[in-house]
């Protein structure tokens, strides 16, 4: 064989098998639904991430840029966005992309029957319309700040919705079309989801042909899985990383690790007559040695959390929220009505002082949390039970509002809004202010801030509403984890950057 021919073969085969690689990732739990603004669990917003498209997303850097938006102007002072739309986007099934499936998309999210707690920063909205196909001009009635981000939103098919009578319970969450990097091929319950990569996505192909999702509820069985080298990647716990990854494992994987986006914490249901006194709650968070739950939990990766918003933000605040004090929290429970019985715990009104917190399977570092406050709140005389239920089960319990308190933890994006957190008006079913948290001047402060575009006012703002919350305890913010993530040494092409490693997955190759 000729050696020019030998070399093409090679070549040939080398990229035939960059193309062809399939990925084997994990999920923790059951996706529910696939539609973007239906995709409220963490399970069910990674796939769909994969299948659709925003208008705008953000870069490695954290910048907003075009998606299936190739450009935009912001006109009025902000109150006018025009949207110039790619012409080179086709729906999974073949149908163009067009400004149409925007607009039915905004009108699906605004409509009152859609269970979205995603539809407050589309409600303001004055005026949307299609000057043609490849255009789309948003009006706001006044500068609204966040509109960009309102924008990273999956946008839906018009043609394959458009006489579906209940978006929450239509096909279409299961079997969706996207115009995203992968296609929808099957899943099955409690065992996976397989995705393929769409040959004819807009950017290029994704080198990685197949992702095989393994729905794999108990860490500890993920983590045995990686190391039988099973899953291509894996978020590994600080307890994972520190005792059971072994140099063996670190031949084949490499680590990553990543600033927080997110903190965990144990959120009360500020309806129930015993959690809305806020000195009850002060009590609770200072019978809490957070600094030793740090510690016990994340073996120095992470940090104790003191603020609604993460530490990569800028508007991240480094002050803290309540200290470890049990005498303190002794005496507040007693200035609070409660008094203590022969049996050690306190009682008010001839009742115990005793709740239930709810957590998801699954999570160690969550259920270990939720022993070690168990153990710090019998210790002052509170009794604290703990049920820890299947992911679809503990979300169906926070959505009806059947809970007493909850651990829980939020990952958040890199804008500073968080009205579905806070606002009195996200406290609805399926809504995220399921804490029933209501403050008129947190409303006024977010209603202000939204409006607000000066960074330097807009942060004193948001800084502010961050004080106002904290002081108020809603939530004991808990922790910050830092994210470590292990991937198969075999997979090339990652280029860690602000955004994580994840932004580029379509050129990696394995």
């Amino acid at each position: 064989m000729k050696k020019p021919l030998l070399a093409a073969i090679v070549v040939f085969l080398f990229i035939l098998k960059a193309q062809a690689g399939v990925v084997y990732f994990s999920l923790g739990a059951n996706p529910k639904r696939f539609i973007p603004f239906l995709a409220v669990d963490s399970s069910s917003a990674e796939i769909s991430s994969y299948i659709f498209n925003g208008l705008l997303k953000l870069n490695k850097d954290m910048k907003i840029v075009g998606d299936l938006a190739k450009s935009y102007e912001i006109k009025d002072g902000g109150r006018k966005i025009i949207f110039h739309l790619r012409k080179n986007v086709f729906w999974q099934d073949g149908v163009p992309f067009s400004a149409k499936d925007v607009i039915f998309t905004y009108k699906l999210i605004v409509n009152p029957n859609t269970p979205t707690p995603y539809s407050g920063k589309y409600k303001i909205i004055k005026r949307i319309y299609a000057p043609d196909i490849y255009t789309v001009v948003v009006e706001y009635p006044y500068p609204f700040a966040p509109a960009l981000y309102s924008w990273m939103m999956g946008i839906v098919p018009q043609h394959l919705l458009k006489n579906v009578k209940n978006i929450a319970t239509c096909k279409f969450n299961r079997k969706p079309i996207g115009t995203g990097p992968y296609r929808f091929v099957t899943y099955k319950t409690s065992q996976y989801v397989i995705l393929k990569a769409y040959n004819h996505y807009f950017i290029h192909k994704p080198y990685i042909d197949k992702i095989i999702y393994r729905i794999i509820p108990d860490q500890t069985t993920a983590l045995l899985e990686l190391k039988n080298r099973k899953l291509d990647m894996l978020s590994l716990t600080p307890l994972q990383y520190k005792f059971e990854f072994s140099r063996q494992d670190k031949k084949h994987y490499k680590v990553y690790f990543e600033p927080s986006g997110g903190y965990t914490y144990l959120g009360f249901n500020l309806k129930l007559k015993m959690f809305k006194d806020l000195m009850v709650r002060k009590a609770i968070c200072m019978a809490i040695n957070r600094e030793e739950i740090k510690k016990t939990i994340l073996f120095g990766f992470g940090r104790v959390a003191d603020s609604i918003y993460p530490v990569n933000s800028p508007y991240f605040v480094d002050k803290k929220v309540c200290s470890y004090n049990p005498k303190e929290a002794v005496r507040l429970l007693k200035e609070a009505g409660y008094k203590m019985g022969n049996d050690g715990f306190f009682y008010k009104n001839g009742h115990r002082f005793s709740f239930t917190v709810y957590t998801n399977e699954g999570n160690t570092q969550r259920k270990y949390a939720a022993l070690m406050i168990q153990y710090y709140l019998k210790k002052i005389g509170i009794d604290m039970k703990i049920r820890i239920l299947e992911w679809q089960a503990f979300l169906n319990l926070v959505n009806e509002r059947h809970f007493d308190a909850v651990i829980l933890g939020w990952q958040l994006g890199a804008d500073p809004d968080q009205y579905s957190l806070w606002d009195s008006k996200s406290d609805f079913k399926g809504g995220f202010n399921f804490v029933g948290f209501h403050s008129k001047r947190v409303d006024k402060l977010i209603e202000t801030a939204r409006k607000t575009f000066d960074p330097q006012k807009r942060k004193k703002l948001y800084l502010k509403i961050n004080d106002l919350i904290t002081s108020q305890l809603p939530y004991i913010f808990l922790y910050y984890p830092t994210s470590i993530v292990a991937v198969n040494k075999d997979i090339k092409g990652i280029k860690p950057a602000k955004a994580g490693i994840m932004y580029n997955f379509i050129d990696w190759r394995y």
